[in-house]
């Protein structure tokens, strides 16, 4: 990586659900493991710190909601004393029926609140814009008002925010995996570089925001086709989960739950 100025943080914990944990960015090296824009994003801030003393943890889980993310995630993040804590929680809750939106609002700003008096800096993200997202498109509005809470949020708690609606290449449906849902590798990639910029800092890749080549024109029946194999591989598991109050994240701990040494021969493309 490129040498950049040193920056103040040196105890990242990132909080949140699959989003933060990193599906659907997989390790090749460790079967069921994701990388994800965090550990990129780790990564990328142990190289600059100047003096080499740099620690990470990453408490997010899969499937988790708000209650958790503000809550005991929250607790132990704020334990190990952190100088800045990503945190983005409240997308899980915004996927069911009913969603009180100015609720999951308050809850975050308190906790933004909570973790800003200790000194610490934090980092929030928006929604992706789903207007190219098939069925997921329904969620646009919500989406659009949960990304104005946010900056809200921000400009009154003095936080940073990645700007995933305004990232038009996430548009992209291939910079999606296959269940339609979380990011591939190339759209975690890119998200850590939002995040530099959110964070004030140099990025990594000069390029990181420009669309990919266009894509090849993909016939109707094999837009129909996907479309089947999406709902019987994802959509319809998703659904029975939720009808039977499991989520995919039950009983999996934290990807790297205490505060750990970490930099860029920790990700499998170093």
């Amino acid at each position: 990586m490129t040498e950049h100025p040193a920056h103040p943080w040196r105890r990242y914990v990132a909080i949140g659900d699959s989003f933060s944990e990193g599906m659907s960015d997989l390790d090749p090296r460790d079967e069921g493991r994701f990388v994800g824009w965090a550990d990129r994003l780790a990564a990328e801030l142990s190289t600059r710190t100047g003096d080499g003393d740099f620690r990470y943890a990453n408490l997010a889980v899969r499937g988790r909601k708000l209650d958790d993310v503000v809550g005991p995630q929250l607790e132990e993040a704020l334990a190990m004393g952190p100088d800045l804590v990503s945190m983005v929680g409240g997308g899980n809750d915004i996927l069911r029926p009913r969603v009180d939106l100015d609720e999951v609002a308050d809850r975050l700003e308190q906790a933004v609140a909570r973790i800003r008096a200790t000194g610490a800096d934090v980092l929030m993200a928006t929604p992706a814009d789903p207007a190219d997202a098939g069925l997921l498109s329904t969620l646009r509005a919500r989406h659009g008002v949960h990304t104005a809470n946010i900056f809200t949020i921000a400009q009154r708690q003095g936080a940073h925010v990645i700007n995933l609606w305004g990232i038009r290449s996430l548009r992209d449906w291939r910079m999606w995996a296959t269940d339609r849902i979380h990011l591939s590798t190339e759209g975690h990639r890119r998200v850590a570089q939002a995040a530099l910029v959110a964070l004030r800092q140099p990025v990594s890749d000069a390029h990181w925001n420009q669309p990919l080549p266009p894509a090849p024109a993909v016939p109707r029946r094999e837009q129909l086709a996907g479309t089947a194999q999406w709902t019987r591989t994802h959509a319809a598991p998703w659904v029975r989960r939720r009808l039977t109050g499991r989520s995919s994240g039950d009983g999996r701990p934290a990807k790297i739950g205490q505060l750990t040494p970490f930099g860029p021969t920790d990700l499998p493309d170093a």
